[in-house]
């Protein structure tokens, strides 16, 4: 039978209060007590209950994470970094697969309620009325990452997307290329498909090339439909010397479907993608993208929503840093 915290309290010699008090670091003992009671709970190997925990300090230690696509190397960079900075304070993660198109969504934040959670984490995926209206009739906390939101009391961690598109396509340019056709994500999605197509339009214009609409495909992110965008784009009878992929997964993609056609990267097609995902210098050649750090912003957004969590206070939205990590799929044409 498990120890129970009376049986704690009568071999120490302190009353249950004073073991509640310890195992909620809360005052009123003294150091030798509190050494004294963790050392008998080590001994019987006592667990608190959690449910009775969360009773007294009105929480679960528990935090939700919403993503559109847990199995994706994307997701689970973003998802260690939480997981990481969540168990080093103590709380535990609840993971959601909410499905690309958001089907499951309401229903997962419905669930997430009743098991009392402490906070959500929304993931690549935009807070729409409905769920930001689900989460405020609960007063549960939450906190963006790799999205974006207006609302002033829902902070945000990303990088600044058009920026780093701006800097994937001037990187190309510097390079010599011009004629440089763009796999862009979901027509129309704020989070990363618009944002990134803007930067890839505003480095054409700053350096005085004309867009051409017939050079831009869309996707999904994901590298089947950077294989269908690839395609069709080595379809249109203009020539082309470089991609830019708004992902790692479509870069791949249009590797794939080049080398299906007999191009070689970079000598005759050169490809910059967008993530820098771990698969992504694995690649022979490997691929040259724009690095996000999901990693870090995972552990930046648990940080945000514990403390907002514990606190109660506002913290403000991050805007990470990008780079460009250069690797061997793109080729100097100057």
């Amino acid at each position: 039978m498990n120890p129970t915290i009376r049986d704690v309290a009568k071999r120490a010699n302190v009353s249950v209060a004073t073991v509640s008090r310890i195992l909620n670091n809360l005052t009123g003992y003294s150091d030798k007590t509190k050494q004294k009671v963790l050392q008998t709970i080590e001994e019987m190997g006592y667990q608190p209950n959690a449910i009775a925990r969360s009773l007294n300090n009105k929480r679960t230690q528990t935090i939700g994470v919403l993503f559109p696509l847990v199995s994706s190397e994307f997701s689970s960079e973003i998802l260690y970094g939480i997981e990481n900075y969540a168990h080093d304070n103590n709380y535990s993660v609840l993971v959601c697969n909410t499905e690309i198109d958001g089907t499951r969504t309401l229903k997962y934040l419905q669930l997430l309620r009743e098991k009392q959670i402490d906070g959500v984490i929304f993931a690549s995926e935009t807070l729409k009325d409905e769920y930001y209206s689900a989460l405020q009739s609960a007063q549960i906390p939450v906190v963006l990452v790799a999205s974006q939101s207006e609302r002033p009391d829902v902070p945000y961690v990303k990088v600044d997307d058009k920026q780093a598109a701006y800097d994937a396509t001037r990187y190309l340019i510097e390079r010599g290329h011009r004629d440089i056709a763009m796999i862009s994500g979901t027509k129309g999605d704020p989070i990363a498909g618009t944002t990134r197509f803007e930067g890839y339009l505003l480095a054409l214009h700053d350096h005085g090339i004309e867009y051409d609409d017939e050079l831009v495909r869309y996707g999904d992110f994901l590298y089947e439909s950077g294989c269908e965008a690839m395609k069709s784009l080595l379809q249109i009878k203009r020539p082309l010397t470089a991609v830019f992929a708004a992902s790692d997964e479509m870069a791949i993609g249009a590797i794939t479907e080049a080398s299906r056609h007999g191009m070689r990267v970079p000598d005759d097609i050169s490809i910059i993608g967008y993530d820098n995902l771990r698969l992504s210098s694995m690649l022979i050649p490997a691929l040259t993208t724009v690095h996000q750090p999901l990693n870090e912003m995972g552990r930046i957004a648990a940080e945000k929503l514990i403390t907002m969590v514990e606190t109660g206070e506002a913290v403000p939205s991050s805007i990470v840093p990008h780079a460009i990590m250069e690797r061997q799929t793109v080729k100097n044409v100057i």
